[in-house]
């Protein structure tokens, strides 16, 4: 029996084990493995194979039964109001894992292989010395350990890898990056480009940084990923690659390497500690389909399980040394978690531009960067305050879901009144 027990777990060893396989579990993977090491990559949902798993990539609006939209009663189940039926296929069930708030709060989960890499919103900015020097020079929180200095080079190695496009814009608080061609700005949005260059000077529009491929590199070509199409069905997943997901780039390199195990279907339950050793020897997972609880061994454990599932992970990992959870001596895991705020919009009607109209979409927008507490704490908050700025492309005009497609390319100023997030191409042509 001895025996049997050495041979099970010789054989459930790996080098590395990491929890999860969105964004940064697919790092973490491509990482390990192209270093040599025999890495185990653990996911407590479904497996989702890129191109083929993406079932409603290439739909058209009227193949979808409701156009859409997710009838009420199928709503509730979700707990949420912003469903679509393009991509209800990635939704969880608010009963799958239920949780208690004092206020409404929405928890966006991937319980997929890829993760939440299939459902981001692909923006990529750079943090500066004015982010990390925060706490210190404002006198609140913990000082961070590093400088931009630091993480620059890392912030390099990710970008070339991904494909960020955006302009080199010399700001020094939204550092520049390793850039593909950017996505041009629209008419509306270079005519405020220049009103606030002509008004202020510590204030810019700029074009949002993000993670599509406007012009392949051979290291993109490599991964089998091409150029963006700008068709804004980013969340139903990706059949060209054109964004970057862990299922179209880094766990594919990963697999390539011949050492990955991906494991789909494996709910972790904890962290498996070694009381003689001090440290952690592996993790303990239950088959989503077996029940069957399963050990794995590593002498390296990345969790990247998502702040909520990693924090209850660890909250799971009791042992004698770490009686209310791992890495929990001062009792903060699993509290204070902050949140980004996602679709706050305004709108405002911008008067002109008759003359113009839109072609095609465009998966970022236009970013106005920090200009309060920058060079001094100048609000009565502290941190910072970003502005998306974003014209709607006229498929969301209400008429052209009404079967007017007239509705929406006639040049009234009912199709210039709103102002908010939306992903959408915005070329204006004469």
């Amino acid at each position: 029996m001895a025996n049997l027990n050495i041979n099970a777990k010789k054989k459930n060893t790996y080098d590395a084990i990491v929890i999860g396989s969105g964004i940064s579990g697919g790092w973490a993977a491509k990482e390990l493995c192209e270093n040599g090491l025999k890495t185990l990559v653990l996911e407590r949902g479904r497996e989702v194979k890129h191109i083929e798993d993406y079932p409603t990539a290439t739909k058209h609006p009227w193949e979808f039964e409701h156009r859409g939209q997710v009838p009420l009663a199928v709503r509730e189940a979700y707990g949420r109001s912003f469903l679509r039926e393009e991509t209800l296929h990635w939704a969880i069930k608010a009963d799958e894992q239920p949780f208690v708030q004092e206020k409404p709060f929405t928890w966006t989960r991937g319980y997929h292989v890829g993760g939440k890499s299939l459902l981001w919103a692909r923006q990529t900015q750079r943090w500066s010395d004015f982010d990390f020097e925060g706490p210190a020079r404002d006198g609140y929180a913990i000082d961070w350990p590093i400088r931009y200095a630091d993480i620059a080079p890392w912030y390099s190695h990710v970008e070339k890898f991904a494909g960020i496009s955006g302009n080199k814009d010399g700001l020094p608080h939204l550092p520049d990056g390793e850039f593909l061609p950017p996505i041009e700005l629209n008419c509306v949005e270079q005519h405020l480009q220049g009103v606030l260059a002509k008004n202020y000077t510590d204030r810019q529009l700029i074009q949002g940084r993000c993670a599509h491929i406007t012009s392949p590199q051979p290291i993109h070509l490599q991964q089998g990923r091409g150029k963006c199409q700008h068709r804004n069905l980013c969340n139903r997943g990706c059949p060209f690659g054109g964004y970057f997901s862990a299922n179209a780039s880094t766990l594919p390199w990963a697999a390539k390497t011949g050492k990955m195990t991906l494991r789909p279907d494996s709910v972790v339950h904890s962290i498996i500690y070694d009381e003689k050793k001090g440290k952690a020897s592996g993790v303990r997972i239950v088959d989503a389909h077996s029940k069957e609880m399963i050990e794995y061994y590593a002498k390296v454990i990345f969790v990247n399980a998502g702040a909520v599932n990693s924090n209850m992970i660890l909250l799971n990992s009791i042992s004698e040394r770490f009686p209310t959870g791992l890495g929990n001596d001062n009792g903060l895991l699993g509290k204070y978690f902050t949140c980004h705020n996602y679709r706050g919009k305004a709108n405002a009607q911008v008067e002109g531009f008759l003359d113009k109209t839109t072609s095609g979409k465009n998966p970022s927008n236009g970013y106005i960067p920090r200009f309060r507490n920058v060079l001094k704490q100048d609000t009565d908050f502290y941190g910072v305050l970003h502005r998306d700025w974003s014209w709607p492309w006229h498929e969301h005009q209400p008429g052209w879901h009404r079967g007017r497609p007239e509705a929406a390319i006639d040049p009234s100023p009912t199709r210039q009144l709103e102002c908010e997030r939306l992903d959408a191409r915005r070329v204006c042509a004469h």
